[in-house]
């Protein structure tokens, strides 16, 4: 399966700190495709992480949906069954947990503005993210896995940050 199957409406999935933000960016140059980062829809500009009401953000996801042509990095599994109707492939990246705290922990300390990050926002450690990095994402890593599995769209499993790096270079993809 190579990128070209996904078609033109893409779904990036994956644990925190994965690459989902940098891959859709990637994807989004790389196939002149509108990149839609839900982060940045869930949460409010100018803030730090700040969630909008539920009902505002999925009102700007549904009218994302509507595009022809995006690729969407993120999960909110609540509105995954919406995503997954519109979407024309799936990607669903995997990296152990401590590459997820170390990429957390560099973001927030020495990175500027990132891929995928608030407009006006800047990251700071924060105790309840690392208890998701660490904890939470174990159970939520079974439910993109399922929902991956269960999914009859194209797709591609990248499950290691080797395959990523891989997956960057055969469709001459950049970083």
């Amino acid at each position: 399966m190579t990128l070209d199957d996904l078609g033109q409406r893409i779904c990036i999935m994956g644990p925190s700190n994965s690459g989902k933000s940098t891959l859709a960016t990637a994807i989004a140059g790389a196939r002149n495709l509108q990149l839609i980062h839900l982060d940045q829809l869930y949460h409010r500009p100018h803030t730090d992480w700040e969630a909008r009401p539920s009902h505002e953000f999925i009102g700007l996801h549904n009218e994302a949906l509507s595009g022809e042509r995006w690729v969407m990095d993120g999960n909110y599994s609540h509105c995954l069954p919406q995503r997954l109707a519109r979407a024309t492939g799936v990607i669903l990246l995997e990296t152990p947990t401590v590459i997820s705290l170390v990429r957390y922990f560099r973001r927030c300390w020495f990175a500027g503005h990132r891929l995928g990050g608030l407009e006006g926002g800047q990251d700071s450690v924060k105790c309840s993210m690392i208890h998701h990095i660490a904890i939470v994402t174990r159970a939520n890593r079974k439910r993109y896995q399922a929902f991956f599995d269960s999914v009859s769209l194209p797709k591609i499993q990248l499950p290691t940050p080797a395959a990523l790096a891989a997956f960057y270079e055969t469709e001459q993809l950049h970083r």
